[in-house]
């Protein structure tokens, strides 16, 4: 409309009060439609974000068949993460205090989802008794699990409070590491499993 009231040289509210007895067909309302970058932009934000969910229910479909082969590593993995993982929709997220549940853990993400070594991202959390022995203690974690230090992200050290009177010494030895593995396949096919083995949907972990 702006570019036949420029041709014409009148007003855009002229225009519009000339035409606005005019129906468009829907061919041409689909013209005009694809014309603006605004819809545009929300048509192909809706497609993408349909294929990325049907991509998910996909993996949890798989996941839901790998939990009828009765694994007893799959069980206990899938479990664990239940019970200790972060609900993330695109990434596992593992946190524990545990070395050898935290390397059962990563067992079954090597088993069953063939993740390599340069997939596993760590992160320690540590307290302010551990500082003195921190690359000692992200060792004993690399160690534990048998990765590179190139797996090793920074660390965090939570400091004291002024009132906590320095109790919390050596409570965690090992302070807490966070196990990462960016992939939507393996986070929801776990999913998948949990809900499988529990007999239950949990909708939000798909959406």
């Amino acid at each position: 409309m702006k570019e036949i009231a420029r041709a014409v040289g009148c007003t855009l509210s002229s225009v519009s009060h000339w035409t606005r007895d005019i129906s468009l067909t829907p061919e041409q309302y689909a013209a005009l439609r694809s014309r603006n970058p605004a819809i545009n932009g929300q048509l192909v934000a809706a497609a993408n974000a349909s294929r990325a969910r049907a991509r998910r229910v996909a993996f949890q479909e798989e996941g839901r068949r790998l939990a009828h082969r009765g694994d007893r590593l799959h069980v206990a993995g899938c479990m664990l993460y239940w019970a200790e993982g972060s609900k993330s929709r695109n990434s596992v997220q593992f946190v524990n205090s545990d070395p050898e549940m935290v390397r059962y853990f990563v067992t079954f993400l090597r088993a069953h989802f063939a993740v390599p070594d340069e997939k596993l991202r760590l992160d320690c959390n540590l307290f302010a008794d551990h500082i003195e022995r921190q690359l000692s203690i992200e060792q004993f974690w690399l160690d534990t699990l048998g990765l590179p230090r190139s797996c090793l992200r920074k660390s965090t050290v939570n400091v004291y409070s002024k009132h906590s009177k320095k109790k919390r010494q050596n409570r965690l030895p090992y302070g807490t590491v966070r196990v990462c593995v960016h992939s939507t396949r393996v986070v929801q096919s776990i999913y998948g499993s949990i809900q499988e083995y529990g007999r239950f949907k949990q909708p939000k972990w798909l959406d």
